[in-house]
């Protein structure tokens, strides 16, 4: 049974393009694999924050997973900060990280071109993700394709690592489980699904208000008038269809844009419907836990002490490696 570590930043509420993206497929890999699931607290601090709303969007990420069908008596879910290995280790790893392979990540050079003054947590971003993964020696990461990058960076400080310091213990050089679910774009067709750009879905969102944000949405740009024929394939709302709809329905869908069998509403309302469906229960699970915010705290806190323990196991033999001063030596 492989170790699977992932993490997801405390952006408050998940979204549909969270969901369906990264949190289903945990959901399932919590039955298959020895799973560690993190709210990486840390790295929301690499740009802007604000600080009056930190611990709580943390706690309503938390809430937010538990309802969606993560289960602590099968995984464990914690909070980054709470364990302080993963800060300690990612020191460790800056001392065998490249600069030049930090500096040609796609995903910095993006950042940094929109950024005035670029701070080193975003250059140094890759190596905590290195430090969360390592630190539990996980041997699997459900990635998108786009963060492929960061882990062969991750596989490559992992073998510099073992090759100077190993003597015995060597980090696993992690392998990546490519997500099957299509990338879904916020509701404006155009950019990455984000809260920070107002484009989203929430997973607790009413009825009323999925309906009031999917009227308007984005749909397939040639497509000017009901009677113009579509095409499913570049439509954003079909992806989520994708994500919702049952299989048959999903046909039934695809056929009638192609053949101008019905308008974009009328493909929207059965889409509402499907996602109201899924996710009602979602919502009403959020707020029975909402209601119970010791047994939030108690989850995360019982999360950190396995964790901890798994990591303070790595960071013994680690220290030893590096030639540290054992704080009980004598």
């Amino acid at each position: 049974m492989a170790r699977v570590f992932s993490g997801i930043q405390p952006s408050g509420e998940l979204h549909i393009g969270n969901y369906l993206g990264a949190v289903q497929n945990w959901v399932r890999l919590q039955t298959q694999h020895e799973c560690l699931f993190c709210v990486v607290d840390l790295h929301a601090i690499t740009q802007a924050y604000d600080t009056d709303t930190l611990a709580q969007r943390t706690i309503d990420m938390t809430i937010g997973l538990l309802a969606s069908g993560l289960d602590p008596e099968r995984c464990t879910l914690f909070v980054q900060s709470h364990v302080a290995e993963h800060s300690e280790l990612n020191w460790l790893l800056n001392t065998v990280t490249p600069l030049g392979e930090l500096e040609r990540q796609t995903q910095f050079k993006d950042k940094a071109q929109r950024q005035e003054s670029v701070l080193a947590g975003l250059l140094n971003y890759p190596v905590l993700q290195a430090a969360d993964v390592l630190l539990y020696r996980a041997t699997l990461v459900p990635v998108g394709e786009d963060q492929l990058q960061h882990l062969e960076l991750m596989r490559e400080i992992a073998r510099r690592w073992n090759t100077r310091f190993g003597n015995g213990f060597t980090f696993p050089e992690p392998q990546a489980q490519l997500s099957t679910a299509k990338r879904v774009l916020g509701l404006d067709g155009q950019a990455k699904m984000s809260k920070s750009l107002g484009n989203t879905i929430a997973l607790f969102d009413s009825p009323d208000v999925i309906w009031e944000k999917l009227r308007p949405a984005a749909t397939d740009p040639a497509r000017v008038t009901r009677k113009d024929p579509g095409n499913p394939d570049v439509c954003n709302i079909f992806t989520i269809h994708q994500g919702f709809s049952p299989p048959e329905t999903q046909a039934m869908v695809a056929e009638k844009c192609r053949t101008a069998g019905w308008g974009c509403l009328d493909c929207k309302r059965v889409l509402a419907d499907n996602m109201v469906a899924t996710l009602t229960p979602i919502r009403e699970r959020a707020e029975r836990l909402k209601s119970s915010p010791r047994r939030i705290m108690d989850v995360l806190r019982a999360g950190a002490e396995r964790a901890g323990g798994l990591a303070r196991e790595t960071m013994t033999q680690v220290r030893k490696r590096m030639g540290f001063l054992a704080r009980d030596a004598t």
